[in-house]
């Protein structure tokens, strides 16, 4: 039917009326032409009609996104027939995801594969043989033999009824809306629904709520799928958010007025499938499609979240997550997401030198290069000192230690990992259960770390255990804030004396336990006593069984993202006092060393890209490339390395920071061995070749089993917090706006 004859028709007068009618004038009866489908009279016909018998030798289908099926038991596979096709699942699949198997996509808007099942879309109806009517599949358990129909027309209208009723309400906001381009419910009325509405009424609207600096909300555009309460509630494990009200009157807001507080509150922007819930600091600012995407991966933390980077032009405007199973999910922290505008403030331009009149003066890189090597060579080699930064990668550690070893030192360390930590065995230091194996585990021991504040998603997997099954969590440390059940069993290193002991009743715990985990915190690495708490540990994991050859549960939770990279480098200082005795100091991005200890007269070189705090004491600028700026290698806490992949130019004249201690090499007479990156890798596939194992966790060869016994004596010293304040813990955060914000609005600092 074409537009004109459907225009003609809208507004024919009704002839009863117009013979019947003793008003002369003409009255108009308005028919909105709603065109039907003549299979729709008989829908079991069509039904048999749209369903071929499958033929003996069908092709085979790829599931959606590529997923594969793993069957815990074989024995309870079962058959079931998606539009003809035979296909095999576990028992205990539901009809959606048996569907997702066949190669078949149902549109949904409630069903998440990491939450719980709400079934209140009723978007992803589906036809199933001998049911009355169609059925919800993503709540529907699949049955043995069960004949699912996906494309029949009672699914068809049933799916356009729906999106009607969503779409009843739903403003028109798609010029104006953030998440348009990239929106499910545009995709799936697109798809799915009628080309045409009955709804004339006047549409809702809902006052919008105030969560916070990061998420903004129109909660207009809202169709209660309930996805962003059922995060809150399982996933972040707080209780902000919830359904209030009934009927036209529901909506989702927070019970008293208050902002969310979770540090994964950004992922309700992801999962939110309309515009109701979108980034507050990048409205307006972009669309999808004018993004260009950089998969890579963040450095905030020793957790190595997978991101997407997306930047236009010369800026990076937003961060996004990527899937990975074994180690972040589909999950980032805020930290992670929003501190991106750090990137672009407090930069380091230009090499600068400080004059005479202690202010710093542009030169040209090679004047900068001449000053640092002519003052390097006029100190003793062990009155050098060079200390890698947090966000430091493995190429430039490795040739920041080949140069201080060129020049006679081997004083080089990274912050975070203590003046003289033993780098001899790697289980000592990683997490050896992995981040994806603390699912398995039934008990977990955490001393001397806040994982909530440490690592948000190493803390998220925790929880999902803990919900999942009721594991038992005993914390040994200053009061902290958990958002899952955990016993406080005491402040400092007598509790954990106790438990190696087993005068303390939390040791019966982990002897009963079959797979207990215990996960130390990188706090530990600054204290004295830190070889007594290790061998209190160690007595502990002996008479739990922690350590097995099918599981070894003693774990240490990083903070910092060039910690186990370094340690794999052997980048641990020859002697503990040497930066008091320093002449000159090279820091390579290093903000979090105690300055204070370094003597007035000492020379010191700061590599960096912010100006952050190692700048106030430097005598020498070298700026360098940020991680969303250049390639390198990283090592995460669990010891799997990950790469950067460069998304935007360097900022000004910075360069590399392999590149810088290159050239710095050169200048100086003792010039390293490489000039490119594979060089470079070379060179560490020499110290470490682990490192270069892309995408790949390495775990500990040898366990504690081999390490002298510790003769130390624990101190009375309570375990001390390592992370003040969760959104600025490095340069980059530290110059962030949105993070001084989510401080000064979520944490009163």
């Amino acid at each position: 039917m074409g537009l004109g004859s459907l225009a003609s028709r809208a507004m024919r007068p009704t002839a009863s009326r117009l013979l019947s009618s003793q008003n002369p004038r003409p009255f108009f009866s308005f028919h909105r032409a709603v065109s039907t489908t003549p299979e729709l009279q008989n829908a079991d016909q069509s039904t048999a009609a749209a369903q071929p018998e499958p033929a003996a030798d069908l092709p085979p289908r790829t599931p959606v996104g590529g997923a594969r099926v793993h069957f815990p038991n074989p024995e309870d596979a079962i058959e079931v027939f998606v539009d003809g096709y035979p296909v095999k699942i576990p028992k205990g699949f539901t009809v959606l995801q048996a569907c997702e198997v066949a190669g078949v996509d149902i549109p949904r808007f409630c069903y998440h594969s990491r939450l719980s099942i709400a079934g209140n879309c009723r978007m992803c109806l589906v036809e199933v043989e001998k049911s009355p009517k169609p059925v919800a599949s993503c709540a529907m358990p699949a049955m043995p033999g069960m004949k699912i129909k996906t494309d029949t027309p009672i699914a068809k209208k049933a799916r356009e009824g729906v999106m009607e009723f969503l779409l009843m309400n739903h403003p028109l906001d798609c010029p104006i809306c953030d998440q348009g381009g990239e929106c499910d419910l545009q995709d799936q009325s697109m798809a799915f629904g009628s080309d045409r509405g009955r709804f004339t009424e006047m549409k809702r609207s809902v006052v919008d709520k105030n969560l916070g600096p990061l998420v903004k909300t129109v909660m207009t555009r809202c169709i209660q799928c309930t996805r962003c309460v059922r995060f809150a509630t399982e996933v972040a494990g707080v209780q902000d958010l919830g359904m209030l009200g009934r009927g036209s009157g529901e909506e989702i807001g927070t019970y008293v007025e208050k902002l969310m507080t979770s540090e994964l509150s950004g992922n309700v922007i992801d999962i939110c499938p309309v515009g109701a819930l979108t980034s507050k600091p990048f409205a307006f600012k972009a669309r999808n499609w004018e993004l260009k995407g950089t998969e890579t991966i963040d450095v905030t933390d020793a957790v190595g979240s997978n991101i997407r980077i997306d930047s236009r032009g010369p800026e990076v405007l937003r961060i996004v997550p990527r899937l990975n199973e074994d180690i972040n999910e589909e999950w980032i922290s805020d930290k992670t997401r929003f501190c991106y505008d750090g990137l672009k403030r407090q930069r380091l331009n230009d090499p600068m030198i400080r004059g005479a009149d202690g202010r710093f003066q542009p030169v040209s890189w090679r004047d900068a290069l001449a000053v640092v090597a002519e003052m390097a060579h006029q100190v003793k080699p062990e009155e050098i000192v060079g200390i890698a930064g947090q966000l430091s990668d493995a190429e430039s550690m490795m040739a920041l230690k080949d140069f201080l070893n060129k020049m006679g030192s081997n004083n080089v360390w990274c912050e975070g990992n203590g003046s003289n930590r033993n780098a001899d065995l790697r289980s000592g230091y990683i997490m050896n259960s992995s981040i994806a194996g603390l699912e398995k585990a039934d008990a977990f021991l955490l001393v001397g770390t806040q994982p909530r504040v440490e690592a948000a998603i190493v803390n998220a997997r925790i929880r999902k255990t803990v919900q999942a099954t009721h594991a038992k969590v005993g914390y040994i440390g200053p009061a902290a804030d958990f958002n899952y059940d955990h016993e406080h069993l005491g402040t400092g290193p007598q509790t954990l004396q106790e438990i190696a002991e087993r005068r303390h009743p939390f040791s019966s715990v982990l002897s009963n336990a079959k797979n207990p985990a215990i996960i130390i915190g990188a706090g530990v690495f600054e204290r004295k006593d830190k070889d007594a708490i290790f061998s209190a540990v160690e007595t502990i994991a002996k008479y739990a069984e922690v350590v097995r050859p099918d599981w070894n549960g003693v774990n240490v939770l990083l903070l910092k993202a060039a910690q186990a990279a370094a340690l794999d480098l052997g980048l641990v200082p020859e002697s503990e006092n040497s930066i008091e005795s320093s002449k000159f100091v090279y820091l390579m991005g290093a903000d979090d060393v105690n300055l204070e200890k370094v003597p007035s007269d000492a020379f010191v070189v700061y590599q960096g890209h912010h100006g952050d705090r190692g700048v106030y004491r430097a005598n020498v600028i070298l700026p360098a490339a940020a991680f969303s700026e250049k390639e390198g290698t990283y090592v995460n806490t669990e010891g799997c390395s990950q790469q950067t992949v460069p998304a935007v130019p360097t900022v000004g004249d910075a360069r590399d920071d392999w590149k810088i201690i290159r050239a710095l090499s050169e200048v100086a007479g003792v010039r390293l061995p490489y000039d490119t990156l594979g060089a470079i890798r070379s060179r560490i596939r020499t110290v470490a070749p682990n490192i270069l194992q892309i995408d790949e966790r390495e775990p500990a060869t040898f366990s504690f089993s081999i390490k002298p016994e510790s003769k130390q004596k624990l101190d009375s010293t309570p375990f001390g917090t390592a992370v003040e304040n969760f959104y600025m813990t490095d340069s980059i955060t530290r110059a962030s706006k949105i993070m001084a914000q989510c401080s000064s609005v979520l944490l009163k600092k």
